[in-house]
């Protein structure tokens, strides 16, 4: 996955200041408001292969939450945005989503099958001696084929359409990306789900360190690689502190 810091350039988060009772707010990157026909700055479709349809996305009001709404038809495109986090006051990343239905043909295992209903998407900068020589090699091979923008290190939260929740594993086309399963099936699907995870926690498990810069925050649906069609919605996005409650968009707090 590309860093694609260069369409996303000139916006940052701005830290906000601690409760009355000291612990951390919520730092909110993704507040939607309602209907719109422009996406919310600094939000951004960014196409990593423009060969290739891209994913539509719009603000909604979905059952009464204002959404950004996902429908991928054979495409993908990711809806993203930078993010200037410090993870170690907020490592925890709140959000809900739906899904209408699964990619029933989607098997992460494969590059053929690498394909999702909906999936939240975070990219890392880490420090140069914490990457060994033979990783540094593999991001500058990666690098000459796609560009300067491919990160050092993501975690990609999936709603899956086979494997059990929890199911860690390497994208299919790199291994610099770690995939987890966050839900999966359609026992759930139609509804809107809350989700909570320590992006902190997870980034040190899966590359060895938390002096991890998170940069890139993305959402996405896309069938690129199966040829199917699916529709799914994102709202609530924000981290807060690992002891903290998640918000919703209307709690004032």
């Amino acid at each position: 996955m590309r860093r694609l810091q260069f369409a996303l350039l000139g916006a940052t988060i701005l830290a906000l200041a601690p409760t009355t009772w000291g612990a951390p707010s919520p730092v909110w990157v993704g507040r939607f408001g309602s209907d719109s026909d422009a996406l919310p700055e600094p939000w951004r479709v960014v196409r990593l292969n423009t060969s290739v349809p891209a994913t539509r996305y719009r603000l909604m009001s979905w059952d009464g939450i204002n959404a950004i709404e996902a429908q991928a038809d054979r495409s993908m495109a990711l809806l993203a945005r930078p993010v200037d986090i410090d993870l170690r006051r907020t490592p925890t990343l709140c959000w809900h989503w739906r899904v209408e239905g699964i990619v029933t043909s989607a098997d992460m295992t494969t590059k053929r099958g690498d394909d999702y209903a909906a999936r939240v998407y975070v990219a890392f900068r880490l420090p140069p001696d914490e990457l060994s020589l033979a990783t540094r090699a593999k991001l500058s091979l990666a690098r000459s084929l796609y560009g300067s923008d491919v990160p050092d290190a993501a975690i990609s939260y999936v709603w899956d359409n086979r494997y059990p929740v929890g199911t860690r594993r390497p994208n299919a086309y790199t291994e610099r990306t770690l995939m987890v399963v966050q839900r999966t099936g359609d026992r759930q699907a139609r509804t809107w789900v809350a989700e909570r995870v320590n992006v902190l926690k997870d980034a040190r498990e899966a590359f060895g360190t938390d002096r991890v810069e998170l940069e890139l925050l993305a959402i996405a649906a896309d069938t690129d690689n199966t040829g199917e069609q699916v529709r799914s919605g994102f709202a609530d996005i924000h981290f807060v502190g690992e002891n903290e409650n998640c918000r919703v968009a209307s709690d004032p707090r």
